[in-house]
């Protein structure tokens, strides 16, 4: 499938989108200001390995770069620990290499980078040192707000000291294996977005410190299988329907005296959904969810006593779930800025003295609390108030929050960090025309300082595929209950009469939205340059629609989507450049899952499937995710079997390519295994990729080669050029 390059146009290889140097320019992460606001840094990928991260700093004074930490030269080289590759894991990192996360020391002087499992402080004159001394992996190291602490993680133990000598363990040395202590339990760092099991007070006073027992929770045996031996692990997994993990949360001083444990209600079977300090340290605010998230308790507890108040509450529409955020801030007036979707979208109000002040509203959502100058009484975030497709930066003030201020511009898609302060804003921008780029701007929104300019200029790698790039077009379709659809579709250069087959992606699942005007990246040009069109459309149940669009998957996964998806399949079947008996439809994870749905639910609708490490089981998948949209098994276990895709898969007519990682604990395989020996049972022809010791990211530079190599292999097979070609 060639001949689509314009004249003069350098191909793009399918080996050159996942060689090193990225197309998509330097991928800064990581970007964070000193606390004196002198220092920029970020950790920056090399051009020779786009996966291996070092530390860069930018001098706001002198304006010069430099490197502050070269993950070669510091680095040991040893393995990582199985629970910091699986924490790497859930927080999709679990490919990167180098540097990946650092603290600044409160006086901006140093900066505490773990590395290999290990612990340095590495000084601005270059110099450092190793903390935390010998006896096994850390986890979660990280320094005290006010720097007179580091403290971290190690052997399900929580360890503290002063900064300039010896950490020690701070909670009981318990017999039991299954307890832990200063850690985030298995759904909280997979589906809560909550990495850590410990708060420091802001006067490095008090540390509040969560404790969990897996001993209610079963073990499943994970096998690792790769390519020169299988290692098993017995994972205590929290199924749909089965017991969690047993929560407590305790405070005490940073030497572990005077610990007190935090009342947090009589129902045990509650998540631990986000903890924070007040601004004074007064109070700890811990946000409680019930086991069937339909209703966030905010509690206001004594830190010195452990007794607990509820502030206020969330509950749920009917029919629909909480869905968690990061974007609330305590203020130092003892008011709260707050995301909540009560009124239907997602959008920011006040909390103060006991009453609510809605600040933002209308048919839009804000998908993230930027930051908050309080002395000035300005807020920040990013929304879809301008275009759906393309976030913006905003701002408003407290005293009149009717009058919203958009920083950004509308001809990119953004996002946005800030400091503590809300002095300094960190943009990150993109469109189809230009890979991210990173500024920091004042509260104007005014550009200070490009921190990856990423120009698209002589020196940038994408710079060759310029002239062969193809700009993507957007449009809706309407859904059967008249909810427009937005999709993407990229095309070749169309010579006329002629018909082309598609390459149809999709995702499918909630909180997610794939259809956005940012950068694609050179797989989406690549797919198109071998004469596909490349098309992609967001069904009902993604995100940034609001709760009506999204909940409308609740109890019912597989339904809506599929005929969302199908809607965009013969939306393209009445376009005369659209070959209609040539369209393939591709995902991964619930993309994978839907693609099983898909062909099950229309046999030749598609020409061909392929469902890349796919969910067929719901009930293999864990408590928080899977409850959070079809309930307690136990409860309703009709919506399982109605929402499962084994015991369908017999209804499958068309080519299907099922690719799965060996030694995936997201999406386990025994997801492919119980599929395999569903359809084999049947007499139903499928074909399979494996690859050994890859979890659920299967990638690298040659095995995502590989991987794709793989998948256009299938489509020759199975939909060859005909007439329509």
């Amino acid at each position: 499938m060639s001949g689509t390059e314009q004249p003069g146009a350098q191909p793009l290889s399918i080996e050159r989108v996942f060689a090193s140097p990225s197309l998509g320019g330097a991928v800064p992460r990581g970007v964070k200001l000193s606390p004196d606001g002198r220092w920029l840094t970020l950790l920056r990928n090399r051009a020779e390995d786009r996966e291996r991260y070092d530390l860069w700093g930018y001098d706001r004074q002198s304006g010069q770069w430099r490197m502050l930490v070269d993950s070669k030269t510091l680095s040991s080289g040893k393995e990582l620990s199985e629970a910091e590759k699986m924490q790497r894991e859930r927080q999709r990192i679990g490919d990167l290499k180098g540097v990946v996360t650092y603290d600044w020391s409160a006086d901006s002087q140093s900066v505490l980078v773990p590395l290999d499992g290990e612990l340095f402080l590495v000084r601005l004159d270059g110099t450092s040192r190793k903390l935390g001394g010998g006896g096994g992996d850390l986890l979660n190291p990280g320094l005290s707000p006010k720097g007179g602490y580091v403290s971290f993680v190690r052997g399900q133990r929580l360890w503290a000291g002063q900064a300039g000598g010896e950490a020690a363990p701070v909670t009981p040395d318990e017999t039991a294996e299954t307890v832990h202590w200063g850690e985030a339990e298995f759904v909280a760092q997979e589906e809560m977005d909550r990495m850590t099991g410990y708060w420091w007070s802001p006067d490095d006073r008090r540390i509040a410190v969560q404790r969990f027992d897996e001993a209610p929770v079963g073990v499943v045996t994970r096998a690792a299988i790769g390519a020169e031996g299988t290692r098993t692990f017995a994972q205590r997994y929290p199924a749909a329907g089965t017991p969690n993990a047993t929560v407590q949360l305790f405070v005490m001083n940073p030497d572990g005296s005077h610990r007190v444990e935090v009342d947090l209600g009589a129902d045990k079977d509650i998540y631990l959904a986000r903890v924070d300090w007040a601004p004074d340290g007064k109070l700890l605010y811990v946000q409680r969810e019930d086991r069937g998230q339909t209703r966030l308790d905010m509690l206001a507890v004594d830190p010195a006593t452990g007794k607990a108040r509820v502030l206020f509450s969330e509950q749920a529409a009917q029919g629909s779930w909480i869905n968690l955020s990061s974007s609330y801030k305590f203020l130092k007036d003892g008011s709260l800025i707050w995301w909540s979707e009560r009124d239907g979208f997602g959008h920011l109000y006040r909390f103060a003295r006991g009453q609510w002040q809605q600040l933002t509203k209308g048919h839009w959502v804000v998908t993230d609390l930027v930051g908050v100058d309080e002395k000035a009484g300005r807020v920040y975030f990013t929304a879809t108030k301008d275009d759906v497709l393309a976030q913006q930066v905003y701002a408003l003030n407290l005293a009149n929050p009717a009058k919203i201020e958009r920083l950004s511009d509308p001809a990119f898609t953004h996002t946005a960090g800030m400091d503590k302060a809300g002095q300094t804003l960190l943009v990150t921008r993109s469109s189809t025309s230009q890979p991210p780029q990173s500024y920091i701007a004042d509260g104007a929104g005014k550009r200070l300082a490009w921190v990856e300019e990423n120009r698209l200029d002589a020196r940038h790698p994408y710079t060759p595929f310029l002239a062969s790039h193809r700009q993507p077009t957007f449009g809706t379709i309407k859904a059967a209950d008249g909810s427009e659809l937005h999709w993407k579709m990229i095309t070749p250069v169309m010579e006329p009469g002629k018909r082309y087959p598609v390459f149809f992606e999709h995702y499918g699942g909630p909180h997610s939205q794939q259809v956005t005007r940012g950068w694609g990246g050179g797989l989406e040009q690549a797919i198109v340059q071998r004469g596909y069109i490349y098309f992609k459309l967001d069904n009902r149940g993604s995100a940034n629609r609001g709760v009506a669009f999204e909940s409308q998957i609740y109890r019912a996964m597989g339904s809506v989507e599929v005929a969302d998806q199908k809607a965009g399949a013969l939306f393209l079947k009445g376009l005369p450049n659209v070959d209609g008996a040539r369209i393939a439809t591709y995902g991964w994870s619930y993309g994978g899952y839907m693609t099983l749905k898909m062909l099950e639910a229309d046999p030749g609708l598609y020409a061909a499937g392929i469902a890349g490490a796919p969910v067929t089981k719901w009930e293999l998948y864990d408590t928080h995710y899977t409850e959070r949209y079809l309930g307690d098994p136990r409860k309703v276990p009709q919506v399982y079997g109605h929402s499962g895709a084994l015991d369908q898969a017999g209804a499958i007519r068309d080519p299907l390519l099922v690719i799965h990682g060996m030694a995936d604990d997201n999406v386990v395989f025994e997801n492919t295994s119980m599929l395999a020996a569903r359809m084999q049972g049947q007499a139903v022809p499928f074909e399979m990729m494996l690859y050994p010791g890859h979890t659920h990211k299967v990638g690298g530079p040659k095995v995502s080669v590989h991987l794709w190599n793989t998948i256009f292999a299938f489509l020759d097979r199975a939909m060859p050029a005909g007439e329509g070609k």
